[in-house]
């Protein structure tokens, strides 16, 4: 072995071997005798390989697990790389933009069973006003217009009654005959208090002024009746004669006019003439009339959450407040109300929409829409982003609803899956099997 090592050394450090100028050669391999430093080299590889075959065959104990331990690690690396491929569906942000492929983050939600159901928006029947013309006579003046908002007792018509006309002179009338009476009355009780005048005198002065008040309350009801507020009857002794066959129509609530019935001098309220002249609706809430089928009536229950949708788009979201008792024979179905909020005027009342009636409810630890969940090979998997594509991950799953998927294993919260166009990378990573079958 010092043999060996004192010749390693000497092959490590000469760079040529020299002659004898007094003709001195090595003692060992005299016949290599070379002049330039490429030689040199040459005889230190081969020297090297030689000493590392002599090495080999001396001691295999020590050579041969050095050789199978630099063999596993090169199968093992190769092992490693093949794995990081497989799977991998290599694109850029471009090509994934181009290919419309989109991605959800994995997230907690919840999962619902629900029943779909035609349905159709309508008015909420508590927030839907008509006005009506309750006397006889012509409209002087319609001030709204379709569309137009209108507040709670806010003036929108004026009617010219002559029916109105005679309640309020009448009215007039006994309230000028009650104060004289009235006057009459206190007269005729100060003298009986001092005796002067007859007590028949005194009874006959206050019949005279108790009825003179019945026929003001009277006249009072009969212009409470044609809907006179208590302000415009208390107004009336201050009011211009020509204003008294004036009737003012006020907004029975709040909302919007969706319907107006009644044209500039248009004879109403009278017997075969309209009465009403508007219809004023708050759609800031509506109703949807979802017709459920007879099979699904007995899971459904007042209080359920309900989504309404238009071609696939969710728009709103209520709840139910009512469950008709009878059935339509016609559609086999019975009839569910549910309530919804509209302050943006998006329901609009007669639009035909599908609703979906929440039956039950569950928590998903994670959950993925139903679009990126797929078979691969027999596999459930779902596609990974990766900084150079994607990457199929092999998932457990569990229970699902119409859109989305619980994931019991496999990702974790926040990852991003491909969630459209999914068969795109199904294809690539398919054909990229068949090209490494080639």
């Amino acid at each position: 072995m010092r043999d060996l090592a004192h010749i390693f050394r000497r092959l490590a450090v000469s760079d040529v071997v020299p002659t004898d100028a007094g003709e001195r050669r090595s003692s060992f391999f005299p016949v290599w005798s070379y002049s330039n430093s490429a030689r040199a080299r040459g005889l230190r590889f081969g020297a090297a390989l030689l000493a590392s075959a002599l090495l080999g065959s001396l001691f295999p104990q020590f050579s041969a697990p050095i050789r199978a331990l630099f063999g596993a690690g090169e199968k093992a690396a190769e092992a490693s790389a093949a794995k990081g491929a497989e799977g991998l569906v290599r694109l850029t942000a471009e090509q994934i933009a181009a290919a419309k492929i989109a991605t959800v983050a994995a997230a907690p939600g919840v999962l619902t069973r629900d029943v779909v159901a035609p349905a159709v928006v309508s008015v909420d029947p508590d927030r839907i006003g008509r006005v009506a013309a309750k006397v006889a006579g012509a409209v002087a003046e319609l001030r709204k217009k379709l569309g137009d908002p209108v507040e709670k007792g806010e003036v929108i018509a004026i009617i010219e009654s002559r029916e109105v006309a005679d309640a309020k002179s009448d009215y007039l009338a006994a309230k000028v005959g009650l104060d004289l009476q009235s006057a009459l009355f206190q007269r005729e009780k100060g003298l009986f208090e001092k005796k002067i005048s007859a007590e028949q005198s005194f009874l006959k002065a206050r019949g005279a002024f108790e009825e003179a008040k019945l026929r003001v309350d009277l006249s009072r009801q009969k212009l409470a009746a044609l809907d006179l507020s208590e302000t415009e009857i208390a107004a009336l002794p201050s009011q211009p004669v020509g204003e008294l066959r004036r009737k003012e129509i006020r907004a029975p609530s709040s909302g919007k006019v969706i319907e107006r019935r009644a044209d500039l001098g248009q004879p109403v309220g009278g017997e075969g003439q309209t009465k009403e002249l508007f219809v004023i609706a708050d759609l800031t809430t509506v109703f949807a009339d979802i017709a459920v089928a007879i099979a699904d009536l007995p899971a459904v229950r007042e209080g359920q959450s309900v989504r309404l949708s238009h071609d696939g788009e969710d728009e709103a979201e209520g709840r139910i407040v009512f469950i008709g008792p009878m059935l339509d024979h016609e559609t086999h179905s019975g009839r569910a109300v549910a309530s919804f909020a509209n302050a943006d005027f998006g329901l609009r009342p007669g639009t035909a929409m599908t609703a979906r009636i929440a039956l039950e409810e569950k928590s998903a630890r994670l959950r993925a829409p139903r679009s990126a969940v797929l078979t691969f090979e027999g596999e459930t998997v779902v596609f990974v982003r990766a900084p150079d594509g994607f990457v199929k991950r092999k998932v457990e799953t569990g229970a699902s609803d119409a859109e989305s998927i619980e994931i019991v294993a496999g990702l974790e919260e926040g990852e991003q899956v491909a969630a459209t166009n999914v068969f795109v990378l199904k294809a690539e990573l398919g054909k990229s099997r068949l090209e490494g079958l080639d």
